[in-house]
């Protein structure tokens, strides 16, 4: 993650359902849905001033650290989140059975 990211706080807004993560007075998003110990993560937006900058990598490490956190299976639903999930396979772990690759542990 780059270090400028690391400090900014991750808000979970659990009436809206997303994770925001807010740079330069914009906010950054990864919709949800949470049921019981399952987090389903829908979809990831990055505003365009923000694209190409790692905004979306970074929030969707915060948020797996807090599913991890919390003790949460995750469904990545969300196309940028798998592709995350691909580039770091050591998150599979948090990963529900039926949406892990076939190699992944």
């Amino acid at each position: 993650m780059n270090p400028n990211y690391q400090a900014l706080p991750l808000t979970d807004n659990a009436y809206d359902q997303q994770f925001e993560l807010t740079v330069e007075d914009a906010t950054a998003l990864l919709q949800y849905q949470l049921h019981h110990h399952y987090l389903s993560l829908i979809h990831t937006e990055v505003p365009v001033d923000l694209q190409g900058q790692g905004i979306g990598s970074a929030l969707v490490e915060k948020v797996l650290h807090q599913a991890d956190e919390r003790h949460l299976t995750i469904i990545p639903l969300c196309p940028f989140v798998a592709r995350y999930l691909h580039q770091h396979p050591d998150w599979y772990r948090l990963v529900a059975p039926g949406y892990r690759p076939a190699n992944a542990q």
